[in-house]
């Protein structure tokens, strides 16, 4: 999906555009409809002889322009956390690449940033032929054998040998141990007392 900011951001200018014009227009219109004069008495402020139009425009005008000088700083305020910002990560990046460079130099790699080719010559060494002893091979399966079942399905030895070694498994002994070890049972007691 194409980014549609931009083309936004054109039709908010553009409309700001046709409302400025709509507004001027209109102020125009305004003053040379209303020529009288009157007087503006505010508390102890007092002027005779204003036009009518400079009552209404004069308060829009300083409206709009303190909008517009408080949007200029807005933007200001953010252009210079943007060039801040900017610079905090080119000072980061220079920072990485000296680190890079000096964990390279620790661990004796070869520097990135100028040349792909090794500084020391690095020599090897053949290795000694290894004499491998053939491998015995698989037997071959018996072809009278069934084939193996998959892999979570249960064939029917599994399941009847479940059975065998539940009965071969020895059950334990029902005489009870007391404490200290000694075995307590009915004939034990009844050979005592014999």
């Amino acid at each position: 999906m194409p980014d549609l900011s931009h083309l936004w951001q054109r039709f908010m200018l553009a409309s700001a555009l046709v409302v400025g014009l709509a507004i001027g227009i209109a102020t125009t219109v305004f003053g040379y409809s209303n020529l009288a004069t009157v007087d503006v008495n505010w508390s102890v402020f007092h002027v005779d002889g204003v036009p009518l139009w400079t009552v209404a425009v004069i308060p829009l005008a300083l409206v709009l322009v303190a909008g517009t000088l408080y949007h200029w700083m807005d933007g200001l305020h953010h252009f210079s956390e943007h060039m801040r910002h900017r610079r905090r990560v080119h000072e980061l990046e220079a920072e990485i690449t000296s680190l890079r460079a000096h964990l390279d130099h620790v661990l004796e790699m070869p520097d990135h940033s100028t040349s792909r080719l090794p500084s020391k010559a690095v020599t090897t060494e053949p290795l000694p032929p290894v004499h491998a002893a053939e491998a015995p091979a698989l037997p071959e399966p018996d072809p009278d054998a069934e084939p193996a079942a998959e892999n979570g399905t249960k064939t029917v030895q599994q399941r009847s040998s479940r059975g065998t070694r539940r009965a071969a498994e020895p059950t334990p002994d029902p005489t009870p141990v007391a404490a200290g070890g000694a075995q307590e049972t009915a004939t034990a007691e009844s050979a005592v007392g014999a």
